[in-house]
């Protein structure tokens, strides 16, 4: 993901109502709008597909077909060979695409319609959809999306690839899975979360010369936390910094046999750099704790010992980090409860989430970092409806329980209750067990450094997905959670890693 991105992401409605409003504030014609983008397209591959000589241009009726027939146009006109197929009958298309459209059949181009042209092809080039699709695609749509992905060669997509849902990321049944997609004006925040990040490849982005001003005047529905943005939210130290500078944490968890979550959360506590830090856990598990990483401390906590020595335990940290491993048993319900009566700053994962979920509260100084099952039960719905939208669902949650709220998967997103952030790091070698360990952890060891929830969360999300990434630079096939606890100490670096 290209790193000169534009932090401000919108959804779909903005896009269409804004860019009308600034390009007519700007004495700028629309058709103009039109060809600029279609430019952006025909550049872009020229640069990243210089042999290509064959392409497939897929068009629909709207706008966004319109943009095709520019960047067929420009094909011809560079002695490309160039085949223009539309999904729907040439003659419904009006307005600036039918200008477009004219434009390319006065170069010489020809309209081709009905059965999808299945032939070979340097590349393919998307431009079915725009961004207005609501529904499940079917018939013909359907047809010429499965089309696209069945054929062996690259496809750029114009604007977003066609089946996507712009403002969500949702998958209106299929959707074409592009190499590259080029987006317009204002990137639409539906492209870099969930299902998307599986179909808009790299994504490339062009203002058409009214990007800047769109910005000035349009608020963000969304924000991209990049490379540079992080690097700015990094917790510094003084020269004179001692480990009470930098905070105290308990991290609680790990029921008999399920220690390993909770040494992996007290790790990355400290390797995110943590003063100090300790885990109370099953006593069976202090061995494997002091083994694994003698700068932790260790508690053990029995029922029999009474809730008095529980809360004098808990009074010594400045941030609880609580779930990694922890069960729903008695013994885990009450040291959850007694970490919420303590009053402490908290991050909340795994079995608390759960246990939150079945006895709800709402408080505003703690961190929520559900994966959508997790989620599903803190809402009472199920994963395909938390994926559907998650930038709805993040917000729920937030009404529901309060704090700052990190939905994991595809995409992270943050949510304070007024500003969603989606991290722009990350990778599918992320999928494994103790990941979501790792960054309970991180998060608590940024809470104990930092004076903002929000941004420690943000910083957090990024940090853990950002050291996944370096991990991953010679492959993502058996990338463990641990390869990451090394990294986590690194500074951010904003040049290309």
């Amino acid at each position: 993901m290209s790193a000169s991105l534009p932090h401000s992401l919108y959804r779909s409605d903005q896009v269409r109502d804004g860019e009308r409003k600034i390009a007519a504030d700007l004495g700028v014609e629309m058709y103009n709008l039109m060809e600029l983008a279609g430019r952006a397209v025909f550049e872009t591959i020229k640069d990243r597909w210089p042999d290509a000589e064959s392409i497939l241009v897929c068009c629909g009726s709207g706008n966004n077909g319109g943009d095709g027939y520019v960047i067929a146009r420009l094909a011809l006109e560079a002695n490309m060979s160039v085949t223009l197929w539309s999904v729907t009958d040439p003659s419904s298309v009006s307005g600036d695409a039918l200008k477009a459209q004219q434009k390319f059949v006065v170069a010489g181009g020809l309209i081709g319609q009905g059965a999808f042209p299945d032939s070979d092809y340097d590349l393919i080039v998307d431009a079915l959809f725009g961004t207005g699709l609501s529904r499940d695609l079917s018939g013909a749509h359907l047809l010429a999306v499965n089309a696209i992905n069945a054929i062996n060669c690259p496809k750029i997509a114009v604007d977003l690839p066609s089946g996507l849902d712009a403002d969500t990321g949702h998958i209106w049944g299929e959707a074409v899975i592009a190499d590259c997609t080029v987006s317009f004006v204002g990137l639409k925040q539906g492209l870099f979360t969930g299902k998307a990040r599986d179909h808009c490849g790299d994504i490339l982005y062009d203002g058409l010369g009214i990007g800047e001003e769109f910005a000035a005047h349009i608020p963000a529905s969304s924000t991209l936390l990049t490379l540079s943005h992080a690097k700015t939210l990094e917790p510094q130290r003084q020269n004179s910094a001692h480990k009470g500078h930098a905070g105290r944490v308990i991290c609680i968890g790990g029921q008999k046999g399920m220690g390993g979550a909770i040494i992996l959360s007290g790790q990355a506590t400290l390797r995110s750099g943590a003063g100090l830090v300790a885990v109370l856990t099953d006593e069976s598990h202090i061995p494997a704790v002091l083994a694994r990483q003698p700068e932790l401390m260790t508690h053990w906590w029995l029922e029999g010992d009474g809730i008095e020595a529980l809360d004098e335990t808990l009074r010594w940290a400045d941030v609880i980090a609580i779930g990694p491993g922890l069960g729903q048993s008695e013994w885990a319900k009450k040291l959850f409860d007694a970490a919420v009566a303590c009053g402490s700053p908290m991050v909340v994962d795994a079995d608390a989430l759960n246990l939150l979920a079945c006895f709800p509260m709402r408080r505003d100084n703690w961190i929520l970092t559900p994966h959508p099952g997790e989620a599903a039960n803190l809402l009472s719905t199920h994963v395909t409806e938390i994926e559907r939208d998650r930038f709805s669902a993040v917000k729920e949650l937030h009404k529901r329980y309060g704090g700052v709220v990190v939905l994991k998967g595809a995409g992270t997103i943050v949510y304070d209750g007024s500003t969603l952030q989606i991290i722009d790091a990350g990778n599918p070698g992320m999928a494994s067990g103790g990941m979501g360990d790792v960054l309970t952890g991180v998060i608590a060891g940024c809470v104990a450094q930092m004076s903002s929830l929000s941004e420690s969360a943000n910083f957090g999300a990024y940090l853990h997905s950002y050291a996944a990434d370096i991990a991953a630079q010679d492959g993502e096939r058996g990338l463990i959670a641990s390869d990451l606890l090394p990294l986590l100490g690194n500074n951010i670096k904003t040049e290309s890693r």
